[in-house]
């Protein structure tokens, strides 16, 4: 059992971006897990959501933009002391692996996905409430009765053409995750404000609370300074309040 609880705050959009790909290519791993129908139903919708988010974007150019960006940085690192250069080339040469993967004319992310017959139909049905129910698609769900592992199969086909920007995106947030150096802060009556550097570019915002804590942080940032309240909800029926407790918390101002 964790025994802490992480926050996080993205403070720009597309560090934003990458978290909602993060977060929906662990859905699509944990369901891809099962075996039941219900689970590849639910796989099957989380790579719509992958495919849609990547749709609205030029995912592509926005993650080679960012690695580009993450390998000047580090390369610059090659000549401070203590740097674990064995450590910082294998990083590099998993950059430099990932950008050239992209930009490779026939990495085309959610094209296998998105010229399936079936598929195009489920995504057309998802758009009503219940949409893709057994009779609105037999097709759909005679396919979801076929043997689980020939259905793993075929995901794990249409899968192939997200893999580079899931091992990116997974690159990148945990470079930007691991470029902090943590903090203690005090919330005076369960608040905190702290300025950001004008010349230092925070990606990410990071709050560690221990996992008994009755509080919560919520977090606002603009470009100049963030903030965050921390707030108790005894009940989910009622609306959290700010509570009137010092409370100290970990912070992390993640950089790179």
């Amino acid at each position: 059992m964790n025994t802490e609880i992480i926050y996080e705050q993205p403070l720009n959009e597309r560090v934003r971006t990458f978290l909602r790909l993060a977060h929906l290519f662990r859905l699509n791993d944990h369901f891809m897990s099962g075996h039941t129908e219900w689970d590849i139903r639910s796989t099957i919708d989380s790579l719509l959501n992958i495919n849609d988010l990547i749709s609205r974007t030029d995912i592509k150019n926005e993650i080679i933009k960012e690695l580009d960006r993450h390998s000047k940085t580090l390369n610059s690192l090659k000549k401070s002391p203590g740097v674990d250069l064995k450590r910082l080339d294998l990083i590099l040469g998993d950059i430099s692996n990932n950008i050239e993967e992209l930009r490779d004319k026939n990495c085309q992310p959610g094209l296998l996905l998105r010229q399936d017959e079936l598929i195009s139909t489920v995504k057309q049905r998802n758009a009503i409430l219940g949409g893709s129910c057994n009779f609105d698609i037999p097709a759909y769900h005679f396919w979801l009765n076929r043997p689980a592992d020939q259905l793993k199969l075929r995901i794990s086909e249409w899968q192939k053409d997200f893999r580079v920007i899931k091992r990116s995106i997974f690159l990148i947030i945990n470079l930007i995750r691991n470029s902090s150096n943590p903090t203690i802060e005090k919330a005076e009556k369960g608040f905190f404000q702290k300025s950001l550097e004008q010349n230092v570019n925070c990606q990410l915002i990071r709050i560690i609370m221990p996992n008994d804590s009755i509080y919560f942080p919520e977090i606002s940032a603009g470009k100049h300074r963030f903030t965050i309240r921390f707030l108790l909800q005894e009940d989910t029926s009622g609306r959290p309040v700010q509570t009137d407790d010092n409370l100290d918390f970990q912070l992390h101002c993640c950089i790179l």
